[in-house]
């Protein structure tokens, strides 16, 4: 899993069928210190997630499994909103 911030919304005219009611964010991708990591992705919302939310999303064909209907063209899709992250020295 990888963290990332959201830093906005994906609005669609017309998506697939296995993504409807599903939200779209775009999401910044963070490094462990929550530093940006790469290009923005847009990514799949499963967790109600907003603007500056931490969140851990999968990427990947995994990231089509977390999406209720499985069969998706997902590539990346946020699973769940980080409360903190700690790092042990």
């Amino acid at each position: 899993m990888k963290l990332g911030r959201v830093i906005g919304n994906v609005v669609c005219s017309q998506k697939v069928d296995s993504w409807e009611g599903i939200k779209l964010l775009l999401v910044q991708p963070l490094n462990e210190r929550k530093e940006e990591d790469g290009q923005p992705l847009i990514a799949c919302d499963t967790v109600q997630a907003g603007p500056d939310d931490i969140v851990f999303y999968e990427g990947g064909r995994e990231a089509a499994l977390g999406l209720k209907n499985w069969f998706n063209p997902s590539d990346a899709t946020i699973m769940g909103i980080v409360d903190s992250v700690t790092i042990e020295a």
